[in-house]
C-alpha cells in the first residue's frame, strides 16, 4: 500500500463551510463577509457552468423550507434531493405538490414545455431571499441542476449526520447544460472485483459531477462477474479468481437489478462490456468446448492480455455468445452493449473479421446498439457501431475515415482518460504503460478535437476508464480517481471556451477538497493543486 505521503484520508467531524451571522458577531461588516463569502461558491463549480450571474443575498434553507414539484414527474429527483438534504441540516423537507413557482421558503422543482435551444440535460436556477428555484425540460436536467445545488451549499453538506451551520444558498442565476449528451465513466470488475455496494459509491461519485454511463468491464481472463443462467459455470468457476489470486465474485441478477436501479435514479446509464474473442480467459477455463483443443484453460490471476481467444471456427462459440448477449440484454434497460473487440493478438485478421461479421449482428439481434475498443473497426461493422478510441496519438486514419462514413466515437486517450496511469513516478498505484498522466494532463486535451481528421459532432463524448490491475479496494479506486476524474468530467460538461484555463481550473479543483474529506475520499494531493 502507498504510504501516507502519497494517501489523504481524514475524518472530518466538524462543521466546514458556511458560519453563522451569530458567531461572526453581528454587525454590517460581518454580514458582508459572510455574504462574500457564500457567494464566491458561484465561482468554485466544477463542472464550471454555461452561465454564471451574482445577485447578491441568496436563499438559506430553514426548518420551514419545503420542496415543491408541479407533478408526480419531478418527484424522483425531489426525493433524492430531500433524502441528500435531511440528515446534515435535520429538517423535515417535506415534498408538495404546487402549480407555479411555490410560493417563500422553498426549493422548487418545475419542468416547462422546452424552448428554443433549450438541452433536455440542461437546467436553470435561481437563488433569491424568497426561495430557490431549478427549472429544467426533463428530470435528468433538474438532476443536473441538484448536483449544482449541493456544490452551492456550505461543505458541510456532505455530512451524514446533523451539522450547526447556515444552509445559504449564494444569490443568483446560472443557466447550464452539457456540450456532449454522453459522458461516461469505465470501471473494470473483472480484474479485481468490487461488490454491489462499492460500485453504487462509484456511481455516485459519477452523479456528483454530471457523468451519465458508467461502462462495467464484466468479462476477462481474471474473472467471470455475471449470472448467466443458460452457462451457470461461467460464475461457477469462472468467477472465483481474480489478478493475485485473492479472494473474487460476481453479481446475480439480482444484484445488477439493484446496480440498474441505484443508477438510474441518479440518471446514470449502465453499459455492460462483455469482451470478446479475446480477453475470454474465464470463460474457456469455465467451459472445455470454447477452446479450439477441447481442453478448459487454466485460472488465470495474472496480468497478461492478449493471449486467449473464443474458437473462431466452432458452432458453439456463436450459441454461446448469442445466449450471453440475449440474457444480458435482457438485464439491461440501457440502449448499448460494449463487446470490446481489443487486443485479439492470437487470432488471424480474417479470423476476427468472421467473428465480428456475426457477433455484431446478435447485439443489433437484441435491440442494443454495439460498442467496441476502436479495434473493432478493422473488422468495418455497420455503421451503427460505435468506436471507442483508447491510443494515445492524435493520428489514426482508419478511425476518423470511419467517423467521416458515420461511425459514432468515444473520446477515452489513455494518456488523458485512463485514470489508472500513475500520477507520478513515485505513485504506487497503477501503470505507466501510456506514460505517466498528471490532475493537469487530465484537463489539458479537447475532447472534440483530441483525433486529427475527426469533426467533434462524430464523438459522443469523453469517457474515463479505469483498469484494476493494480486496485483491491474502495480506497484504491478513489486514489486513483481523485483528482484525476473531475477535470474529465468537466470536459465533458463544460463549454470548450471554459475549459481552456488551467490556471483558472486548479483553483476551482482546490475548493472540492474540503467535500472529499467530509466524504471520507481517499484523494492524492498532487502538488499541482493549491490545496486549501
Amino acid at each position: 500500500m502507498p504510504d501516507d505521503s502519497n494517501f489523504r484520508r481524514r475524518s472530518v467531524l466538524r462543521a466546514i463551510g458556511g458560519v453563522s451571522a451569530v458567531s461572526l458577531g453581528v454587525g454590517t461588516a460581518s454580514a458582508r463577509c459572510k455574504e462574500s463569502t457564500d457567494a464566491a461558491r458561484l465561482e468554485t463549480l466544477v463542472p464550471v457552468p454555461v452561465d454564471v450571474t451574482s445577485t447578491g443575498r441568496g436563499y438559506t434553507i430553514t426548518d420551514a423550507t419545503t420542496i415543491t414539484v408541479e407533478d408526480a414527474t419531478a418527484e424522483g429527483v425531489a426525493e433524492y434531493l430531500a433524502e441528500f438534504l435531511r440528515a446534515p441540516t435535520g429538517y423535515d423537507l417535506p415534498i408538495k405538490t404546487h402549480q407555479g413557482r411555490g410560493g417563500r421558503d422553498t426549493i422548487s422543482l418545475q419542468l416547462s414545455e422546452p424552448s428554443s435551444g433549450d438541452h433536455e440535460q440542461g437546467y436553470r436556477l435561481r437563488s433569491n431571499p424568497s426561495g430557490l428555484t431549478i427549472r429544467a425540460n426533463e428530470p435528468a436536467g433538474l438532476f443536473a441542476g441538484v448536483q449544482t445545488l449541493r456544490q452551492l451549499l456550505p461543505p458541510a453538506i456532505e455530512h451524514d449526520t446533523e451539522q450547526s451551520t447556515e444552509w445559504t444558498v449564494p444569490g443568483g442565476h446560472i443557466r447550464d447544460y452539457p456540450r456532449f449528451d454522453y459522458r461516461g465513466a469505465h470501471l473494470d470488475v473483472a480484474r479485481h472485483f468490487f461488490d454491489v455496494e462499492t460500485v453504487k459509491q462509484f456511481i455516485d461519485y459519477l452523479a456528483q459531477y454530471k457523468v451519465n454511463h458508467l461502462h462495467l468491464h464484466l468479462t476477462d481472463d481474471q474473472g467471470w462477474r455475471i449470472e448467466i443462467d443458460s452457462w451457470p459455470n461461467l460464475t461457477d468457476e469462472g468467477a472465483d479468481s481474480e489478478v493475485g489470486g485473492g479472494p473474487s465474485g460476481y453479481y446475480t441478477k439480482e444484484e445488477y437489478a439493484e446496480l440498474i436501479e441505484y443508477a438510474q435514479r441518479r440518471y446514470v446509464t449502465i453499459i455492460p462490456e462483455i469482451d470478446l474473442p479475446g480477453h475470454t480467459g474465464a470463460a474457456l477455463e469455465s467451459y472445455a468446448e470454447l477452446n479450439c483443443d477441447g481442453t478448459k484453460r487454466e485460472e488465470d490471476t495474472g496480468t497478461n492480455v492478449g493471449d486467449t481467444t473464443l474458437c473462431i471456427d466452432k458452432d458453439v462459440t456463436y450459441e454461446f455468445v448469442d445466449d450471453v448477449i440475449r440474457e444480458v440484454a435482457e438485464m439491461t434497460p440501457g440502449p448499448y452493449i460494449h463487446i470490446g473487440g481489443d487486443e485479439a493478438h492470437v487470432v488471424s485478421d480474417s479470423e476476427y473479421n468472421t467473428f465480428m461479421d456475426r457477433v455484431v449482428p446478435i447485439v443489433q439481434k437484441y435491440g442494443k446498439r454495439p460498442i467496441g475498443w476502436h479495434q473493432i473497426l478493422d473488422a468495418e461493422p455497420p455503421s451503427e457501431t460505435i468506436a471507442q478510441y483508447w491510443y494515445t496519438g492524435h493520428d489514426a486514419p482508419d478511425v476518423a475515415e470511419a467517423a467521416q462514413n458515420g461511425h459514432d466515437l468515444i473520446a477515452s486517450p489513455a494518456s488523458h482518460a485512463y485514470m489508472d496511469m500513475k500520477y507520478n513516478e513515485d505513485t504506487e498505484l497503477g501503470l505507466d504503460w501510456a506514460g505517466l498522466t498528471s490532475v493537469k494532463d487530465a484537463y489539458d486535451w479537447d475532447p472534440g478535437s483530441f483525433l486529427n481528421g475527426v469533426d467533434e459532432s462524430a464523438i459522443m463524448g469523453p469517457e474515463t476508464a479505469l483498469w484494476s490491475e493494480t486496485l483491491e479496494t474502495l480506497e484504491d479506486i478513489e486514489f486513483m480517481f481523485f483528482p484525476h476524474f473531475p477535470p474529465v468530467a468537466e470536459l465533458g460538461w463544460s463549454p470548450a471556451a471554459k475549459t481552456d484555463e488551467w490556471d483558472e481550473f486548479e483553483h476551482r479543483l482546490a475548493a472540492q477538497a474540503s467535500r472529499w474529506e467530509i466524504q471520507g475520499v481517499n484523494y492524492y494531493q498532487t502538488p499541482q493543486v493549491p490545496w486549501p
